[in-house]
């Protein structure tokens, strides 16, 4: 069982940066796939970005590729999204899980607005 928190979110102007972090609990977490997921007001729950279980391979959605990063420290527990270059679509509420996603570990997600 993993238990996943998320922070880091905030107000932002377009074109700022943020930098979220979720912090895993559990001692397989180097074992796990991760991912970032967002959810917009009205919209379904997508898919962001992932990063392999040792960090050395990342996958981007289209929409946030080039401007977003993820890492990973496995000594830390710790998965983490660096977002540059916001636009106002990327307001979200953004949630971090295994990839694929596993229905039990959805936590409360960080809220990232953009101010235009």
């Amino acid at each position: 069982q993993v238990q996943l928190v998320e922070s880091g979110g905030g107000l932002v102007q377009a074109g700022g940066s943020l930098r979220l972090s979720c912090a895993a609990s559990g001692r397989t977490f180097s074992s796990y796939v991760m991912g970032w997921f967002r959810q917009a007001p009205g919209k379904e729950r997508e898919f962001v970005a992932a990063i392999s279980r040792g960090g050395g391979s990342t996958t981007y959605a289209s929409s946030v590729k080039g401007r977003f990063t993820i890492s990973r420290d496995n000594a830390k527990n710790t998965v983490y999204l660096q977002m540059n270059s916001l636009k106002s679509e990327d307001t979200a509420v953004y949630y971090c899980n295994t990839n694929p996603p596993a229905r039990d570990y959805w936590g409360q997600g960080t809220q990232v607005t953009v101010s235009s």
